[in-house]
């Protein structure tokens, strides 16, 4: 199970890794929180007012596309998404968003959605989201109270029979060592990097709490992957910065998705690369 704060998150984190596995016969379940309704159009050819008008439905139909590409299952949990807020100081969030939702009121359709069906890995965000998204903040925190709440039965009554998963992961995407790589294998070819803002950002910014455990090889998975993104059409412009790297130069570079292992109530040795580890021997897949 990957949880996700908007439609297009699970195409830009984790999705050839959920493409390998669903090639592996893994059933894989992305649940995703909100239906993006505040997110910007980040693609010049669709900013345009019948698609501002419609943002929910198109972004609802875009995400369709995705799950299909990617041979993964989806569901809602129904809240609204809450935005990016701007300024200084930022505006309040709307009263009816995602991220203002008390933790209980948030986390119980996660919690159902857990034991209706029976993950034995979740994928999600460490505690800034990834980045300080609201959205992603308060997913980080319902997929942590549902990892720990799920397997108790005495709570979150009513939402089914208790089920407890036995790994939780943090995507790690665009940690530093994997921008260096890209950046230096497009110099090394004569390619100019789109990175550069990204390592500045890096030489200001303090060390990273959490480190790399999990390299998934998935290679072979990238153009799945990006299928996906494009599928995003709203979210994602063709010829913007998640395309500038080709993908032979990637292919090279960095050939894996990664994982920081959180919580595991099985043994396994680090580093992985596999999310399964200890699991296998667990149960049979």
């Amino acid at each position: 199970m990957a949880v996700h704060a908007h439609p297009d998150d699970e195409s830009s984190k984790g999705a050839a890794t959920m493409a390998r596995y669903v090639a592996d016969g893994v059933e894989v379940l992305v649940v995703t929180c909100t239906g993006g309704e505040r997110g910007d159009i980040l693609n010049p050819a669709m900013d345009r007012p019948e698609v501002k008008e419609n943002i929910g439905k198109v972004r609802e139909q875009e995400m369709a596309r995705a799950r299909e590409i990617l041979g993964v299952r989806q569901s809602w949990l129904g809240f609204v998404d809450s935005g990016f807020p701007e300024g200084d100081p930022p505006p309040p969030l709307p009263e009816d968003c995602f991220a203002v939702q008390p933790l209980e009121v948030a986390s119980e359709p996660l919690v159902r959605a857990v034991r209706e069906f029976r993950p034995h890995v979740i994928l999600t965000y460490d505690e800034n989201g990834g980045y300080p998204h609201p959205d992603h903040v308060k997913c980080h925190e319902v997929s942590v109270e549902a990892f720990e709440a799920a397997g108790d039965p005495d709570r979150y009554p009513g939402t089914g029979e208790p089920w407890q998963p036995l790994k939780l992961y943090y995507h790690m995407t665009f940690h530093e060592e994997r921008i260096l790589a890209l950046h230096a294998a497009m110099e090394r070819v004569g390619l100019e990097s789109p990175y550069a803002e990204w390592i500045k950002r890096f030489e200001d910014a303090p060390a990273p709490r959490w480190t790399v455990t999990t390299r998934v090889p998935c290679a072979e998975f990238f153009e799945i992957r990006d299928k996906a993104l494009l599928a995003h059409a709203t979210q994602i412009d063709p010829e913007g910065f998640w395309f500038a790297c080709p993908m032979d130069v990637q292919r090279e570079a960095w050939p894996t998705e990664d994982y920081h292992l959180a919580r595991s109530l099985v043994d396994t040795e680090l580093p992985e690369d596999d999310l399964f580890a200890g699991v296998r021997e667990k149960v049979c897949l």
